[in-house]
């Protein structure tokens, strides 16, 4: 394996010369720059990317923390993710940790002194709970508020999203319109519970206990609690899923049973993952910006790194749209998505 030392030997430099030159660490002549580089090349010399880290302090990698890998939402928010991140000369180094409070600190001591700043999604816990890494090491949440001014935050317009899913349902005529909740603590879960009450409020609809089913965010939560609604004397008429995965699980459970969707039942869900339209209805959802999602936070991210942490702390929310086909019954059969990626800056 070729060292920076032979680099050095072949080039006739200094080995502090080299590392300048390879690190863009300090001032070198245009002519032993090219001189280095080409050698180098001819070597096909690699840096030691932890000697290189010593030197410049950087690491060129960004840590994510997510609860959770499985599924087409996690796949889209790490692919906008790494897009930005590799444009802009890192790389990821990716972690699944338990939503607890134990468990995304242990990850987060596994990061410590390999990455440059951390995107954790962290939807069960407080901030605080992550903030043991050193104050010089960004921080962005995902789909969590701040309560402080210590890091950075990128949500979701949960409750706008749900909200106005409820208020298409009830222009349709439904006036039992029933709730298939994420996990109970998530703040995602929680947000859209609450536009789907405030929804049904507003249209003098009071909300009945026994329609508000936990499904955990996963498609077999959503069969079950599709399958316990169909099993109540009054059923609903419609189903607002708090995200598509639990969606798919009611359209599979209603299809077992026999319940015509839409006309027997209105089934609607949230996120928009790519293979919502391509279900049999395709499914009307709350459009979220996924993989922009994803590379925003990213974006948030290196802001801190390379302001070296010493920067106004920004807390954004993405903007939703609803996307209407025909899993609702009503027209238009489909309605694009938003081509431009909306969000607000909260003031901190």
């Amino acid at each position: 394996m070729v060292t920076i030392k032979d680099v050095a030997r072949e080039a006739k430099v200094s080995v502090a010369t080299v590392s300048r030159v390879l690190n863009d660490s300090g001032p070198v002549s245009d002519d032993t720059r090219r001189l280095i580089s080409e050698v180098a090349h001819r070597m096909r010399y690699v840096p030691h990317s932890g000697a290189r880290s010593l030197i410049t302090s950087k690491t060129q990698t960004l840590g994510v923390l997510l609860p959770d890998l499985y599924g087409e939402f996690f796949s889209e928010v790490i692919r906008g993710m790494d897009n930005t991140a590799q444009r802009n000369g890192f790389h990821l180094l990716i972690s699944r940790s338990y939503a607890d409070k134990s468990g995304i600190e242990t990850a987060m001591r596994a990061m410590r002194g390999r990455v440059d700043g951390v995107v954790a999604m962290s939807p069960d816990i407080d901030a605080e709970s992550l903030l043991n890494l050193p104050s010089t090491i960004p921080v962005v949440l995902l789909c969590s508020v701040s309560r402080g001014h210590e890091v950075d935050s990128l949500t979701i317009q949960n409750c706008r999203g749900a909200r106005e899913m409820v208020r298409h349902l009830v222009s349709l005529g439904h006036t039992r319109i029933a709730i298939i909740k994420g996990s109970a603590g998530n703040y995602d879960a929680a947000e859209r519970l609450r536009g789907y009450r405030m929804a049904l409020r507003e249209a003098g609809i009071v909300p009945d206990p026994p329609l508000e089913q936990s499904g955990n965010f996963t498609e077999a939560g959503g069969y079950a609690a599709t399958i316990d609604l169909l099993a109540l004397r009054e059923r609903p008429t419609a189903i607002f899923a708090a995200n598509d995965s639990m969606a798919i699980g009611a359209l599979s459970a209603l299809r077992e049973s026999g319940v015509q969707v839409p006309e027997e039942m209105a089934v609607a869900g949230f996120d928009d993952i790519p293979l919502a339209r391509f279900m049999d209805p395709p499914l009307s959802s709350v459009h979220v910006p996924i993989c922009e999602l994803g590379a925003r936070a990213v974006e948030l991210l290196l802001h801190g790194v390379t302001h070296k942490n010493d920067h106004a702390r920004r807390r954004e929310r993405v903007s939703t749209e609803l996307v209407i086909r025909r899993s609702t019954g009503a027209e238009p059969a489909e309605r694009s998505p938003p081509r431009t990626f909306k969000r607000e800056t909260v003031s901190v």
